[in-house]
């Protein structure tokens, strides 16, 4: 890629050191490109259709495998008393119980009764079934009051409380496109009925559904932009680079040929894109991108003494194994990710191993032939950039000798302080914390992000934990077992870390007060067995009491916990919590011991399978590590290379953390891909440093080997570099928090691995070999060339 090649460096064999048979492969490769490209045209239009069948569904429930246990106990639990996503529309007025405002919420009511899969719930809708209507009057407004206020049944439930009232949803949705089609027709609702303007000072409209629907939504409008802005830093960077229009078709036909071919990969499979699945495409592009880099950048490097046709070859055939390699370590080690327990991890290391495959054969089939057929110019016919890094070759070498114990000691010291602030330091430093509440993955400028912290602070919490409690036939019927539920509810209800509960005794005790007897619980047995006998009659017809009791055979019931629990650890303190109080309760009522108990639920089994995250991710980053060592291992007969390879993206993935501590972050669903993102996609600088390192020592010193390296892939790992960086930067521009973080620290953790290639990596060769310097340049080294460069 410099401007100093020229006929002194010398005529060179074009083959090189490489197999005869990989020069007849590229020669047959390149002579047979009308035929490619026919190929390429045949396969291309079903690629682009399945690619445009690939769905989006960024629901964090999407996490969740459908094999795993408690996913499969909530599904059988959802059977018996029916499932559904749970949302809450909130109205703030200064007096909600105001004639205007009733009126609006009456209206608003009405309206989601007539929406398909919605089911409403108010304090309202309870007082119109219990008087037979209601019409939003100064008498019957003030009646509700009084109805509303004569219990704390409503206020414990969260449907009613200063300033405010609620309208507690039940959506009964099972794909992406019927929760949109819902919320939308909610929205519609809303709208018709006046919105949240005047009598009302607010309407705000939470839960998990909305917040699903908005990751839904952002990354449909976003998505685009971040793959335009990379598209438009890719044309920008190659002009500036080979200040060629060719070239730049060359690569974007490759480029686009790659992905299409990958993602139709994905849509013939049947997979569904998640809120990881941005990063599936922009790896492959990013990774794809280098290679190519990688290889024009060998092949601009002409000697005059050598023709075109012949350089062609030589460049594919010397840049082979190293490309190969890098593709090779970089794929198994995103498909080392099928460890995850989690399916969409699973589905991103499958689709970005298969995708960078099928890239790689696109890279050294398809590209040639471009280059052959659109007669892409070398640096003799056009100049290109960065002449500049021809100077930093004659100097880095010697720098990074003089420097050499600093440099190693700086980065070791660096990488220990980016441990610490990833695991932890046992009694001075706690590891760093997961981040599993769904509504912190949204923008916190958002307004369905406001409304959510507003009711959190007014409702007893929009987590929902249920308790399914499996007897004999008939067994919750039973008057003790009903005084056992009760005493078990009231355990639940004054405990710390539940905000309420909703049970069996919850809605008989509702109905009791319906009916003008009261909300206490009764005590004397007389009381209790009539109590029973209401439940025996309702159950299989009342539709609220139906979603707590087993209709046919009255031997099962729940309770519902709403909390405000939204991390692992605070799930597992409820989860603690409930068990004590059922054997508490057990302990003191007999009738309960013959009870199941199980806590099901979705929002504690995402956050256990997002924590879940940190094992499964730490294990294929293992593996990663081990099967790029491997490669390492084959492709590199020096031990010292083996070992020192991996430390620049080492280095670079425990600095990055260490920033992310420094700057207050949390690990989340995306961030803390990173560590195999980035160490699968920079080890390519790696191995082609150490590719190019061997070369050279074959017949030079270290200094040598080290120029000759920098001059033929140290510009390419720089300009690999700002592609792998500006690729993902562009992610830095996303609305959700995590998918910003994981963009500009992934963007960082390549700069920082490249550094590390250009001044540590140096220095422990130095170190390793134990040698110094040449004592005078040879004529060859001004060139910033060995006679293993030619």
């Amino acid at each position: 890629m410099s401007t100093s090649s020229s006929p002194s460096n010398g005529p060179a064999s074009p083959s090189h050191d490489a197999p005869r048979w990989l020069v007849r492969l590229f020669s047959r490769i390149i002579a047979a490109r009308w035929i490619i490209i026919a190929l390429y045209a045949l396969v291309l239009p079903p690629a682009a259709w399945f690619a445009a069948r690939v769905q989006q569904d960024n629901a964090i429930e999407r996490l969740i495998a459908t094999s795993d246990t408690d996913y499969v106990k909530t599904r059988e639990f959802e059977k018996i008393f029916g499932s559904g996503e749970f949302a809450v529309l909130l109205a703030e007025a200064d007096d909600p119980f105001a004639p205007a405002v009733l009126e609006r919420l009456d209206k608003l009511e009405r309206a989601l009764k007539e929406i398909p899969r919605v089911e409403p719930n108010s304090a309202l809708s309870i007082y119109r079934r219990a008087k037979a209507g209601f019409d939003p009057t100064p008498e019957q407004s003030e009646a509700l009051r009084k109805f509303v206020s004569g219990t704390k049944l409503f206020q414990d439930q969260g449907l009613a409380g200063d300033g405010y009232l609620a309208i507690a949803l039940i959506l009964d949705v099972h794909s992406s496109q019927e929760r949109r089609e819902t919320l939308a027709a909610v929205r519609r609702a809303i709208e018709a009925t006046g919105g949240d303007g005047a009598p009302l000072k607010t309407l705000r409209q939470v839960g998990q559904p909305y917040v699903n629907i908005y990751l839904d939504e952002d990354m449909q409008k976003t998505g685009p932009k971040y793959f335009g802005m990379f598209a438009a830093f890719i044309i920008g960077l190659c002009l500036f680079l080979y200040r060629s229009a060719r070239t730049l078709a060359a690569f974007l036909i490759t480029l686009g040929v790659s992905i299409a071919l990958a993602m139709g990969y994905i849509g013939l499979t049947g997979g569904v894109l998640t809120i990881v699945s941005p990063m599936v495409p922009m790896t492959i592009l990013v990774t794809t991108t280098a290679t190519l880099v990688y290889l024009q950048s060998r092949f601009v490097e002409r000697p005059a003494d050598r023709s075109v046709d012949e350089h062609q070859v030589f460049s594919f055939a010397n840049k082979w194994l190293a490309c190969t390699a890098s593709v090779f370590a970089t794929a198994v080690g995103f498909a080392a990710l099928v460890v995850s327990s989690i399916q969409p991890i699973r589905q991103m290391g499958v689709w970005v191993a298969v995708g960078l495959a099928l890239s790689y054969i696109v890279c050294f089939t398809l590209f040639p032939a471009l280059q052959k057929i659109l007669k892409t110019p070398t640096a003799i016919e056009q100049k290109v950039a960065a002449a500049w890094f021809v100077r930093l070759t004659e100097a880095l070498p010697r720098w990074s000798y003089r420097y050499r114990w600093p440099l190693v000691l700086g980065s070791i010291v660096l990488s220990f302080a980016g441990g610490v602030a990833l695991f932890g330091l046992p009694g001075v430093v706690k590891p760093m914390r997961l981040l599993t509440d769904p509504v912190e993955y949204i923008n916190s400028g958002s307004r369905l992000y406001a409304d959510t912290k507003a009711i959190e602070a007014k409702m007893p919490g929009l987590s929902i934990t249920e308790v399914w409690l499996k007897g004999g036939v008939g067994s919750v019927s039973e008057p003790d077992a009903l005084k056992g539920f009760q005493a078990f509810h009231e355990a639940l209800v004054a405990d710390p870390e539940v905000g309420a509960a909703i049970g069996p005794t919850t809605i008989l005790r509702m109905m009791q007060y319906l009916g003008g007897a009261g909300d206490a619980f009764p005590k004397d047995a007389e009381a209790l067995d009539e109590l029973a006998g209401t439940l025996e009659s309702l159950a299989p017809v009342d539709p609220l009491l139906g979603r707590f009791v087993q209709k046919n055979g009255l031997g099962q019931t729940h309770f519902t916990v709403m909390s405000k629990a939204t991390e692992h650890e605070a799930f597992k303190r409820l989860e603690a919590s409930i068990d004590k109080h059922w054997k508490a309760a057990a302990e003191a009522n007999p009738a309960l011991r013959e009870f199941e108990l199980r806590t099901v639920g979705m929002a504690p089994l995402q956050a256990r399978v997002s924590q879940s995250l940190v094992p499964t991710l730490v294990e294929s980053f293992e593996l990663t590590v081990g099967i790029i060592f491997v490669t390492f291992l084959v492709v590199f007969r020096s031990g010292a290379a083996r070992l020192m390879a991996m430390i620049p993206s080492l280095f670079a993935i425990l600095v990055m953390f260490g920033i992310m501590r420094i700057c207050g972050m949390t690990l989340n669903v995306a961030t803390i891909l990173i560590a195999s993102t980035v160490l699968g996609t920079s080890e390519n600088d790696q191995i082609h440093f150490f590719y190019h390192f061997q070369e050279g020592r074959k017949e030079g010193s270290v200094e040598q080997a080290l120029r000759h390296t920098l001059f033929v892939s140290g510009r390419a790992i720089f300009f690999a570099t700002l592609i792998n960086a500006g690729g993902f930067v562009a992610f830095g521009m996303a609305d959700l928090p995590p998918i910003r973080q994981f963009g500009i620290l992934s963007a960082v953790a390549f700069v920082l691995s490249m550094i590390a290639d250009f001044t540590a990596l140096p220095a422990a060769l130095w170190l390793v070999f134990r040698t110094k310097p040449d004592a005078e340049p040879s004529p060859a080294k001004e060139h910033g060339r060995t006679p293993a460069a030619s």
